[in-house]
């Protein structure tokens, strides 16, 4: 890949993002985060670890 088409490239890329409005990128960053477990969210990673201890257990 050239320097030109890079920078051809980043110029679409920056373009595009100016061009949709301020709501929509919004809405799309929120949309693209992914979901996070309330309970991994609250407590940590002890939850996780308590449910793969948990899983081994049932599966020895």
């Amino acid at each position: 890949m050239s320097s030109n088409d890079y920078v051809k490239y980043m110029t679409q890329r920056i373009v595009k993002y100016m061009d949709t409005p301020k709501d929509e990128r919004k809405k799309q960053k929120e949309d693209s985060k992914p979901e996070v477990a309330h309970s991994s969210k609250w407590f940590g990673v002890l939850p996780f670890a308590f449910r793969l201890l948990i899983q081994k257990r049932k599966d020895s």
